[in-house]
């Protein structure tokens, strides 16, 4: 057969800057349990577009809910010259009821055990409505990605090391997705798919590598002999005491860490069920990165139950203080099928279930301190005094013990977190 595999995206604007983007591991990980007898196409939305006059016998389409409504679109012209269509991911797991409803069948959860069956079904002309894994996973059985597939070459290659997450946090449907039980893929498998990526620089899409500080300790050792530079995502708590692994990870090539740091109100992150998170630990958690020699990314998020109109103008003030290399600022947002989507819903607080809508840059809910427009401004605010081009210069070029390359990645990618706050995100 051939084969389309799909990531939507509702934006069709592709720029330079389209290279700093979360490179998206999916669709090489379909392309690696895909039997090699059939023709695969793969097509990521941000930086290609699909050809919808070309022919295929099977289209898959995996989407968060962001993007589902964009994958409903895509899957509608496809089914109207009778190509069968499949979803999976985040929203057609959490909401497979209504992602049926659009396409011929859905996978719910990963793809590992169901994917080979879905095309061996299509194969037959007999797709069955929803395929269910009778397990999650086993972690020796993961593949490696398929790397060399792909029409575009972003600056990070995508890898993964481990799945599950026990922290369950209110606002995340990860542990939905893929388990409260860590599994962490066996080291030398790992090492051996790293071989094989021809980018020097990989972006761990893992839940976080903190999660068995043992493994990722292991796993760092083991990556030293790939001379590869890393970034991943990371929780304080490690963070903030393990100087043992933040040697390691130096002396792995890992450069920047993706922190959750989500609010800098205690009672805000006890309310969402982040407890990996002590706000009295933050700034010894940032400081002992940068010590080591790394950067920070933070990931911040208003319009909490505890947030009020100052809370924009105490968090930047910390940001600036604790010297935070990049920074992310969304809206809380209850995606469906999360604890927090049930909770407002519950309260009668969820206001849209337009999916289109839910990209952490609108108020789908109704807060409880502050108005719509006191979020979207607050964070306005906030992006437009943290990316200006006076403040991206000084974070770049004063203060850093990072080595030149390290600085102009550090710069485009600031640039590029501006360009879209000030094209995408605060005008939509």
């Amino acid at each position: 057969m051939k084969i389309l595999l799909v990531m939507p995206h509702p934006n069709q604007k592709r720029s330079f800057f389209a290279k700093f983007n979360y490179p998206s591991l999916t669709l090489k990980q379909l392309a690696a349990i895909t039997p090699p007898e059939h023709e695969l196409d793969l097509v990521d939305e941000r930086y290609e577009p699909i050809n919808f006059n070309k022919k295929y016998d099977l289209v898959g389409i995996s989407c968060l809910t962001y993007n589902s409504i964009r994958g409903y679109q895509i899957a509608a012209k496809f089914r109207k010259r009778k190509i069968p269509v499949v979803m999976g991911g985040y929203h057609a797991t959490l909401m497979s009821d209504e992602a049926k409803q659009n396409v011929d069948a859905v996978v719910v959860g990963e793809g590992e055990y169901t994917w080979p069956k879905v095309i061996e079904d299509a194969n037959k002309g007999q797709l069955k409505p929803f395929y269910r894994p009778d397990k999650f996973v086993l972690p020796e059985e993961i593949p490696a990605a398929l790397h060399n597939v792909a029409n575009y070459t972003p600056f990070s290659e995508p890898i993964q090391a481990s799945r599950g997450c026990p922290t369950g946090c209110e606002f995340c449907a990860m542990n939905v997705m893929e388990g409260k039980v860590f599994r962490g893929r066996p080291v030398d498998h790992l090492v051996e798919e790293m071989k094989i990526i021809k980018t020097k620089n990989l972006f761990f899409g893992d839940a976080s590598l903190t999660v068995s500080p043992k493994y990722s300790k292991e796993l760092f050792k083991a990556m030293r002999e790939v001379n590869k530079s890393s970034e991943a995502f990371a929780n304080v708590n490690v963070l903030s005491r393990d100087d043992e692994f933040l040697n390691l990870a130096g002396e792995a090539g890992f450069f920047n860490w993706y922190v959750g740091i989500e609010s800098i109100s205690q009672e805000n992150i006890n309310l969402s069920g982040k407890g990996t998170n002590k706000v009295e630990n933050y700034a010894k958690a940032i400081k002992k990165i940068k010590d080591h020699g790394m950067m920070v990314t933070g990931f911040f998020m208003f319009g909490f139950d505890f947030d009020t109109p100052e809370t924009f103008q105490q968090t930047l003030d910390k940001i600036y203080e604790w010297g935070v290399d990049q920074v992310s600022f969304s809206i809380i947002t209850p995606y469906p099928g999360t604890r927090l989507f049930e909770r407002y819903d519950k309260e009668g607080r969820i206001v849209c279930r337009d999916w289109s809508q839910y990209h952490e840059g609108k108020v789908n809910y109704k807060p409880v301190n502050l108005t719509d427009e006191q979020i979207i401004e607050g964070i306005k605010k906030m992006a437009l005094d943290y990316y200006s081009i006076k403040r991206i210069i000084q974070r770049s070029f004063t203060n850093t013990n990072h080595s030149f390359i390290r600085v102009i990645y550090k710069l485009l990618s600031n640039l590029a977190v501006r360009k879209f706050y000030l094209t995408e995100k605060l005008t939509i």
